[in-house]
């Protein structure tokens, strides 16, 4: 027969291990864990890697780390954070977009906690918008439920079918709850090519000017955007009620890049494949870019989204 003392030592050292392991420092350092109310994120981290990472986007990274920082050292927002990112391909949109969800979850896109759409492969079919619309608010409502911090990026905004993304106004919006859920401390991120014509053509009027593109101020564009993603029936925002209702926090512009920053993006690939930056390299892969206007040939019609596949080119030397 077991001894009394002997059955509740057992018990006493069984119950202080279960306490341990479950204790939240414990588990959360093995599995990943909702971020707790109170955690702000670390605005000199952020800074340093938009600084270091994103190139020629002066505007756009000023406006999202103010935005995201203000977000995230108010212990109780009226709304959620709203951001719709716009600019041609290979700007830096979804870059930014990915650097931002890691110091929200550090596991990025990988997250739990961060959910990615992509509009021709989550709604592909224009015939089931209501379906669509459906599953999207059961999706984010089930998902907030889980985790108040979570991270929602839509890509491909430009090919969204019209009305579809007002699905989820109420939960941007003023509400305190939404059957019962609060919303607040969720971040929505919209990604599209919308918009980058205007945004181009602003950054050109400053060239032709004779000013620098650093000149080029949030209130140069943002008034440009707004109202030309929302009578545009290709940007998803078409007459949209996340405009009409000033629900979009800000609409931030990503310019144009021109050659240097080109070459940024070269030697920054060519540093995270390992090797040595040989300028050489790094001009041969740029002369291969194209560029606009046809006679000035100031800006990359694809910014840096095809440097990767021209430097495998070059591995070689």
């Amino acid at each position: 027969a077991l001894e009394p003392l002997s059955v509740g030592l057992a018990i006493g050292v069984a119950s202080a291990l279960t306490g341990y392991l479950s204790h939240p420092s414990f588990y959360c350092s093995y599995v990943e864990c909702c971020p707790s109310a109170g955690k702000r994120l670390n605005a000199t981290a952020l800074k340093v890697q938009l600084n270091t990472k994103l190139f020629g986007q002066h505007l756009a990274k000023d406006v999202v780390l103010k935005a995201v920082m203000g977000f995230s050292s108010n212990p109780s927002p009226k709304k959620p954070l709203t951001l719709s990112l716009h600019g041609w391909a290979g700007t830096g949109k979804n870059f930014l977009s990915q650097i931002l969800a890691e110091h929200v979850h550090p596991a990025g896109l990988r997250s739990k906690f961060v959910h990615l759409f992509l509009a021709t492969l989550h709604f592909p079919h224009h015939d089931k918008v209501k379906t669509y619309k459906e599953q999207l608010q059961n999706w984010i409502r089930g998902n907030v439920s889980a985790c108040p911090y979570s991270v929602f990026i839509f890509d491909e905004m430009d090919k969204m079918h019209p009305g579809l993304i007002d699905a989820i106004k109420p939960f941007l919006d003023y509400y305190e709850q939404v059957d019962g859920v609060s919303y607040r401390n969720a971040i929505f991120i919209f990604l599209s090519n919308a918009g980058g014509d205007l945004i181009n053509k602003v950054a050109l009027d400053f060239w032709t000017s004779g000013k620098r593109r650093e000149e080029i101020q949030l209130k140069d564009l943002e008034p440009v955007l707004s109202v030309g993603v929302f009578n545009n029936k290709n940007s998803g925002l078409w007459h949209s009620s996340l405009i009409e209702r000033n629900l979009i926090d800000y609409f931030v512009p990503f310019l144009p890049l021109e050659h240097k920053h080109v070459k940024m993006c070269i030697r920054a690939e060519m540093t995270a494949r390992g090797y040595a930056v040989d300028e050489n390299v790094v001009q041969a892969v740029a002369n291969e870019m194209t560029f606009f206007p046809k006679e000035q040939k100031i800006y990359s019609d694809k910014g840096c989204k095809t440097v990767q596949a021209k430097l495998d080119i070059h591995e070689d030397v």
